[in-house]
C-alpha cells in the first residue's frame, strides 16, 4: 500500500476518520501554505500526537531547522533561537504501517530509538526508500500523511541555503517559521 492511498482516503472519507474526510492540516510557514492530508487509519497514534500538537499551539512560531536538499525538510520542535520546545511523552513507531517514505510524504522524526518521537516530523523531498523498516534500521521512520498542496512550498524551503548554528548542521540561515497550524477537516 503506497501513500496514494492516504489522497484517496482523504477524498472520500474512512470510517476511522468519523463523521467527516480524513484530517487534513495547512502548515502556514514563512514560505507559504503546505496543505498536508493525515493518514488516521494507517498511522492513528502519529495522526493524533500531531493534531494535538497543533490543536496545543505548540508548533506556532518553530522553524524548519534541519535542511538537507535532495533529502528532507525537518521541523516542530525548536524556536527561531535554536531552543528545543517541551514535548509530551514518545509515542510508538507505527512504521510498519505499509506507508512509504516517498516524495512528499510526512513522517515523524525519531532518535536512533524506535518508540522516540514527539514533535518533531520531516517531509521526505525524494522517495528515501531507506527509510522504510528494513532499510536504515529495521524499524523504519513511519509516515502519517503527505502533502497535496505545496510541494512548491516545500521545495523553496530545500534550496535555501543552510550552516551551522548552535552546534546543529543543515540548519536555515535565514529562519523558515511554521506561523501556525490550521486543522480543516477530520475527528477532533
Amino acid at each position: 500500500m503506497k501513500i496514494r492511498h492516504i489522497l484517496a482516503a482523504a477524498s472520500m472519507g474512512t470510517a476511522a476518520a468519523g463523521a467527516g474526510a480524513a484530517p487534513s492540516v495547512v502548515l502556514h510557514t514563512s514560505e507559504g501554505a503546505i496543505t498536508v492530508a493525515l493518514a488516521p487509519d494507517e498511522a492513528p497514534a502519529s495522526v493524533e500526537n500531531f493534531l494535538q500538537y497543533a490543536r496545543d499551539g505548540h508548533y506556532d512560531g518553530t522553524v524548519f531547522h534541519r535542511v538537507i536538499p535532495d533529502f528532507m525538510i525537518q521541523g516542530g520542535g525548536m524556536d527561531p533561537d535554536m531552543q528545543q520546545r517541551p514535548t509530551r511523552s514518545p509515542i510508538a513507531n507505527e512504521a510498519g504501517n505499509k506507508l512509504d517514505n516517498e516524495r512528499g510524504s510526512l513522517a515523524m522524526a525519531r532518535t536512533s530509538a524506535p518508540n522516540s518521537a514527539t514533535s518533531q516530523f520531516f517531509i521526505n523531498l525524494k522517495d528515501n526508500d531507506f527509510l522504510n523498516p528494513g532499510g536504515v534500521d529495521p524499524h523504519g521512520y513511519a509516515v502519517f500523511g503527505r502533502v497535496t498542496d505545496g510541494m512548491d512550498v516545500v521545495d523553496r524551503i530545500a534550496a535555501v541555503p543552510t550552516g551551522r548554528r548552535s552546534g546543529h548542521a543543515d540548519v536555515p540561515l535565514e529562519a523558515v517559521v511554521i506561523e501556525r497550524v490550521e486543522i480543516l477537516a477530520g475527528k477532533e
